[in-house]
């Protein structure tokens, strides 16, 4: 264990505001950038074996993304416990909650793996998957659930190390898994080496062989910190507190995580009434978006620790300073990539796929969603700054009323005269709505704080 600071309060709560969110936000782009890459890699090799197997993947894509989301939940609760506790300078209560964090991690993977096997065939039926996409999308999906608890043991790791405030390490983990699915997809799905491929099967099984990886690298990195893993933590049975702290965050954290891919699979099954094509085309595009917002993913990552470890220790001007920052950073980077890919949209389609119908919803969807990006990018920061400062039920109420109250309606309404495009526009209404809702909620918390902490003196 390292020597402790002798300001024991996290690492964070000192120096400049803006160079913190750069260490900060940096690494993690990097490992956010690496985790989106699967996506792509998975798309383009998957591309290759046909479009009932790229619109298997794309009627996966918004499940395994939604799972995922309520794994970064756990491991927001996680990094909001460990942040505000060493803000206050306990280390003790920091090290408790971390090590339970790792633990409930691991056991909630455990039951929603469980729970998505045994519901396979309902859940994607009820996304109107046909009879020809099925089998495929079960080929996956089978290993990928059972798996699952792998992925989560990541985020109980993930989760203690931002808390700490230790994003390079992070991101070491997230290239780790990455870069073990780089090599194995070619190999395992398409065939390379003299190895025969095995067809989308293929890119859950380098899916899960990363997450090991990761994992065995994970315990090593964690170790060298200050909250090492500590079994006699655990075995001392005091897991009320931890389980409370986290669970009031992580709770609400994970439903709102996964709100918005649960939205995606709406959308989805919508675009399934337009036809295959579109489908694959939605779905394509989709893991070209994820990739292209990833600073804005990346920064809604890093928020929490610097904006938790600032509010555990009072110091809420400097919790305020990093909201602004990474609040203009959403708006100039959102409108400069939408230009991008709305530029070359079709150029980008042709990566994935030569089929015509295809290439045509990748890149109409690409010419009306782009422009909420920066929306989304406040909105998704703005849960960060809210589960940050336990006030998670409101980055919850912000996710539901995005897609509940605006992007389902609107797609429901306008899809029978708009076709696919309703689809699309729903999405860009949807997050430029909730970008200003989040913008809004945000700044009353974090004002209406500092003004109560003023009274006081």
């Amino acid at each position: 264990m390292k020597d402790r600071p002798q300001d024991t309060r996290g690492k964070l709560t000192r120096g400049s505001i803006r160079g913190h969110l750069v260490t900060q936000t940096t690494p993690m782009i990097i490992g956010v950038a690496a985790i989106m890459s699967i996506g792509l890699v998975d798309a383009y090799f998957i591309g290759q074996l046909g479009r009932t197997e790229l619109a298997a993947i794309s009627f996966i894509f918004p499940i395994s993304v939604a799972l995922t989301s309520m794994g970064v939940g756990v491991m927001v609760g996680i990094n909001s416990v460990v942040a505000r506790a060493l803000g206050e300078g306990d280390w003790d209560k920091a090290a408790r909650r971390a090590n339970f964090g790792m633990v409930f991690a691991v056991t909630v993977g455990v039951v929603l793996g469980l729970t998505l096997f045994a519901l396979l065939d309902p859940l994607f039926a009820l996304m109107n998957a046909d009879a020809a996409t099925l089998p495929f999308i079960r080929t996956y999906m089978q290993p990928f659930a059972l798996g699952f608890p792998l992925l989560m043991t990541i985020m109980g790791i993930n989760g203690t190390l931002r808390g700490q405030g230790e994003a390079r390490k992070t991101s070491y983990i997230s290239v780790c898994y990455a870069a073990a699915n780089w090599v194995l997809d070619p190999i395992l799905i398409t065939g390379a080496f003299g190895i025969e491929g095995l067809g989308i099967v293929g890119a859950a099984y380098a899916t899960l062989i990363g997450w090991a990886i990761a994992i065995v690298l994970g315990l090593y990195l964690i170790r060298k910190t200050d909250l090492p893993l500590n079994p006699a933590l655990i075995r001392e049975g005091r897991i009320g507190a931890p389980l409370a702290a986290i669970a009031r965050v992580a709770a609400p954290a994970a439903f709102s995580n996964s709100i918005n891919p649960i939205g995606l699979s709406v959308l989805t099954a919508l675009v399934a009434i337009e036809g295959q094509a579109a489908v694959a085309g939605f779905g394509a595009a989709g893991r070209l978006q994820s990739f292209a917002t990833v600073p804005l993913l990346a920064l809604s990552g890093s928020i929490g620790a610097i904006v938790g470890q600032n509010w555990g220790a009072s110091q809420f001007e400097r919790a305020r300073r990093a909201v602004r920052y990474a609040f203009g950073f959403c708006m100039v980077y959102g409108l400069a990539i939408a230009l991008v890919l709305f530029g070359f949209g079709e150029r980008f389609a042709g990566l994935f796929s030569d089929d015509p119908a295809v290439v045509a919803q990748f890149d109409a969807y690409l010419e009306i969603a782009v422009w909420g990006y920066a929306g989304f990018g406040l909105l998704i920061t703005a849960n960060g700054v809210l589960n940050a400062v336990d006030k998670a039920s409101l980055a919850l109420l912000q996710s539901f009323a995005r897609v509940f109250l605006v992007m389902m309606p609107f797609a429901w309404l306008l899809r029978g005269s708009w076709g696919a495009d309703a689809i699309y526009a729903a999405e860009l209404v949807a997050n430029l709505a909730g970008g200003a809702l989040g913008a809004f909620i945000v700044w009353r918390v974090l004002r209406a704080k500092g003004d109560r902490s003023a009274e006081a003196d």
